[in-house]
């Protein structure tokens, strides 16, 4: 007897993520760029604007076009089953969210006139908290020194010797979050 293929939902966080993301940046292209400015990009705005509040979370979902949301969301359906079945669904959504917080406030305090919008500051905490998936008492993984070393190293090469449109600071912030996050889970287990 030949078992039937179903297709399962077995990442509740991440795809919700991911279509939360779908949805944002197709309203973004449909306005061009209206909605995206609107919700989905820090902006310097006034602290009594109760949507400055709200970008400093929802800016993750926002995405400049097809190419941005694409190459963050490869990764993010990549490394983000398997943190969220090592993790737990609720973990995950709180390094998510810890995450946009961070990059959010800290590119509105540091940043007047530069927007920030992506996910790539949790593809980064994705990228360094997944290495510490082989954490054991006393050891630091080799996998997370040379992950840290490429992308932060990266980063910061490019902060100083690239000039485009990447908030490589946001990428810095997401995986020294990820780093924190897999190091304090990580020793809360043994």
């Amino acid at each position: 007897m030949e078992k039937k293929l179903k297709i399962k939902f077995n990442s509740p966080v991440v795809l919700i993520f991911v279509f939360v993301c779908l949805a944002a940046t197709l309203l973004g292209e449909l306005t061009g760029g209206k909605i995206t400015h609107l919700l989905f990009m820090t902006s310097h705005t006034s602290l009594t604007n109760p949507l400055t509040y709200l970008r400093f979370f929802t800016h993750v979902f926002g995405h400049s076009g097809w190419e941005h949301f694409v190459g963050n969301t490869a990764y993010i359906l990549l490394l983000g089953p398997m943190l969220e079945e090592k993790y737990g669904s609720r973990t995950l959504l709180e390094v998510i969210t810890l995450t946009a917080l961070i990059t959010g406030v800290v590119n509105y305090l540091l940043f007047w006139n530069t927007g920030l919008c992506g996910a790539s500051g949790v593809v980064f905490a994705f990228i360094l908290l997944s290495s510490f998936t082989g954490f054991k008492s006393g050891e630091i993984p080799l996998t997370f020194l040379l992950a840290a070393l490429i992308y932060i190293g990266q980063q910061l090469l490019s902060g100083v010797f690239v000039a485009d449109n990447i908030s490589n600071l946001s990428h810095i912030l997401g995986g020294l979050t990820g780093a924190f996050a897999g190091y304090v889970l990580n020793r809360k287990k043994l």
